[in-house]
């Protein structure tokens, strides 16, 4: 589902054609923060993926959870182990409303939840995680990309990396008395993002430009991403959160006419792990 400013909203399906050009002469500015309009409608790089100046950005990265400025948000938080391929494991923290919204946003594979409590006990659990096991809080988004045709051909197998690092983890010591752990029970995406048998990308759209255009049939969406196959036969990702800040138009029949980077080779092994 791609939402539009105005609260309009398209419903994208497997086989759908998804096609835009940018407005010739136009101006990528920035969207503001936390629901407000940026004040000076500044012109932001067609490259970010915030698609935020400055000035908004440090507000918004003010009110948010990864910058430890809410130490007294009462609500309770969990902690998980997320997947994305062979050596790339994280630990994070997401809200417990919020359910597993947040793998989703990340274009998690396969996940389990660790446990739940207060944010700081959350947060304190993911920093021994982190300490102990060597496991990071961040993948980079181009070695998610990267792998996902080459990913392993069954959920055991996906999950086998989550079921050792969970088993590793609640059995550390320093554990906070108030999180409550969970069992391991991971949860595949596989087939809710329409990776089994995801042909693999030849690269990814870099930024978009002003006259450029964008088009080619959804075989894949996962996180921001969507798996596009082009004209010439070859599978194209697009971040949407490169679309942000744009004034787009319809363009039905529209090729790929803005900056591309090619995948050369898959990205190694995360070390550390095991």
């Amino acid at each position: 589902m791609l939402g539009w400013v105005g609260g309009r909203r398209s419903a994208l399906s497997w086989g759908k054609r998804v096609a835009f050009g940018v407005v010739e002469g136009g101006v990528r500015t920035c969207v503001g923060a936390r629901g407000h309009a940026c004040p000076a409608r500044a012109a932001v790089s067609g490259r970010s993926t915030g698609a935020r100046c400055e000035e908004c950005a440090r507000l918004d990265r003010a009110h948010s959870v990864a910058a430890d400025t809410l130490a007294d948000d009462p609500r309770p938080y969990r902690v998980y182990l997320a997947w994305f391929g062979p050596g790339m494991v994280k630990v994070g923290i997401t809200a417990h409303e919020r359910g597993s919204a947040r793998l989703w946003e990340q274009a998690a594979v396969c996940f389990s939840w660790l446990g739940t409590g207060p944010l700081m006990a959350a947060r304190r659990t993911e920093e021994l995680l982190r300490a102990a096991l060597s496991v990071p809080d961040r993948i980079p988004y181009g070695d998610k990309r990267a792998v996902r045709s080459v990913l392993p051909a069954s959920a055991a197998e996906r999950a086998a990396e989550i079921a050792e690092l969970h088993a590793r983890a609640v059995s550390l010591g320093g554990w906070p008395e108030s999180l409550e752990r969970a069992p391991c029970e991971p949860v595949d995406h596989v087939e809710i993002f329409g990776l089994a048998d995801l042909p693999t990308a030849v690269g990814e759209v870099s930024e978009l430009v002003a006259g450029g255009s964008v088009g080619g049939r959804l075989v894949a969406a996962a996180g921001p991403d969507l798996h596009l196959e082009t004209a010439g036969g070859g599978v194209v990702v697009l971040d949407t959160r490169l679309m942000t800040g744009w004034d787009l138009v319809p363009a039905d029949g529209a090729e790929i006419t803005v900056p591309m980077r090619e995948f050369k080779e898959v990205p190694g092994v995360q070390d550390g792990l095991f």
